[in-house]
């Protein structure tokens, strides 16, 4: 589609807004787990360990979730898929909400994580699929952005809840209410969904052309669904997706570049802050209120900073936003362990790591995802994309399963913690500087292209 193709921005928009819900529901579902794990700890008895299983269940959803997405969005579409991770999540809603033991728990939990890891993997699909390439930057944000409005939302939602009660009521009830609210969005979600369109890429791709004509018609008129019919057509096949289509080179490079930048934005350390923001807070001396407010503005600043990528990513374009970030989280990070080295706490330690924040926010948080979801060939674009969320979901985990361990350990500490995930930025940067392509304004059709030597190169030079 040219720049100059008019389009149907209101149609677009509702598609596109409809499929980053799944986003919010991914936000709320992995945040709302800190609001109600002490009381779960009183409720069911917890030691240390089951406490940790409780925390971690969820992310072990999400790594069969993730990798069985690609397959059942190839095999029966994306918008079915959106609709199967909606009902998730409700079906989660409710049976976390009402178990009557640990065992019960833990399985309406690992329900939640199926529908957070295919949400990773479909949402952005979807969008990136629906979207005109001139947009495709800007909506292809909203799925990040709904997922830090729902952490921040989450906040205030299990603060609320907890004030409804004393500690003895938020131990028999106020957790369940936390957990349980997720059905709402999850309904809304569902009916929605009854309103926007299967991909027409992927309708395309199945043979059904005369389907996906009527919705690239709606996106932009008869002339923008001709050209992209020819050009879907040019570049996909029928036949599905097998092993040896991954080692071609096509599909290869940018399937390790996409697996390698998606580890990065988890080895960085930003769920090690999002999970535990309170204890960092507290490790470093504040009060337990103080630090629920500092928690608050990592979560204000990660949604801010979420506005200014969608401001500049189809202006500047992906590349400079993330050499932008990975310098600055590279630095942020690095003062972070320094002020544990010298045990300083207070504003200047909540300024360093906000400073982090908003970076991450600004470019590996919102361009990974985006990154991943339009460099694919059509062909394995759906099984791809399970591959690169698998990888952040396993990633996530071993953050969240090593930080406790090494923020502890006598030998490593926060300091040597926090210089650790400073290299990965670090790393990050010059992965980017040196291999990352830039792909702002090309087709999703284009993209097979891109990655020819001669266009991978001029790509990496910031003129694709």
């Amino acid at each position: 589609m040219s720049r100059s193709s008019p389009f149907n921005f209101r149609f677009v928009a509702f598609a596109t807004g409809v499929a980053a819900i799944g986003g919010f529901l991914f936000g709320y579902d992995t945040a709302v787990i800190n609001g109600a794990n002490s009381y779960l700890k009183i409720h069911f008895g917890l030691d240390p360990a089951q406490e940790g299983i409780a925390g971690a269940s969820a992310i072990l959803g999400c790594i069969p979730g993730a990798m069985t997405a690609g397959f059942l969005s190839d095999r029966f579409g994306r918008r079915k898929l959106l609709f199967l991770c909606a009902l998730l999540y409700a079906i989660s809603g409710v049976l976390s909400a009402i178990p009557s033991t640990f065992i019960q728990f833990l399985a309406a939990r690992f329900i939640s994580g199926l529908g957070i890891g295919a949400s990773s993997m479909i949402c952005p699909v979807y969008i990136a699929e629906v979207a005109p390439e001139q947009w495709r930057g800007r909506l292809g944000t909203l799925f990040q952005l709904g997922i830090v409005i729902g952490i921040f939302v989450t906040l205030f939602v299990n603060k609320s809840i907890q004030g409804y009660g004393n500690e003895l009521w938020n131990a028999a009830r106020g957790w369940r209410w936390m957990l349980g609210m997720e059905v709402v969005p999850a309904l809304l979600f569902v009916a929605l969904l009854l309103a926007v369109p299967e991909s027409p890429r992927w309708l395309a791709q199945q043979g059904q052309i005369a389907e996906a004509r009527v919705i690239l018609q709606r996106l932009a008129g008869p002339d923008h669904a001709a050209n992209e019919l020819d050009a879907i057509r040019a570049t996909t096949h029928r036949e599905e997706a097998r092993f040896r289509d991954f080692l071609a080179a096509s599909a290869f490079r940018p399937l390790v570049l996409a697996v390698v930048l998606m580890a990065a934005s988890q080895f960085c350390g930003i769920n090690a802050i999002m999970y535990y923001s309170t204890k960092i807070f507290e490790a470093a001396g504040s009060a337990k209120t103080s630090a629920f407010t500092s928690s608050v503005w990592v979560g204000l600043i990660n949604l801010l900073f979420t506005f200014v990528a969608i401001g500049l990513v189809d202006r500047l374009g992906r590349r400079p936003l993330l050499l932008i970030g990975t310098a600055v989280q590279a630095l942020a990070l690095g003062l972070v362990g320094w002020m544990f080295h010298l045990q300083h706490n207070g504003p200047g330690l909540l300024f360093c790591v906000v400073l982090f924040i908003a970076a991450f926010a600004m470019s590996l948080g919102p361009i990974g995802w985006l990154f991943c979801s339009e460099v694919f060939p059509n062909r394995i674009r759906g099984r791809a994309m399970s591959v690169a969320a698998f990888t952040v979901w396993v990633c996530c985990y071993l953050v969240a399963q090593t930080f406790p361990m090494l923020n502890d350990s006598p030998l490593v500490g926060p300091a040597k913690t926090f210089w650790i995930y400073g290299l990965v930025s670090l790393c990050s940067f010059v992965f980017v500087l040196g291999w990352i392509p830039e792909t702002k304004g090309l087709t999703l059709e284009q993209m097979d292209a891109l990655w020819s030597r001669k266009q991978l190169n001029l790509a990496a030079e910031g003129r694709p």
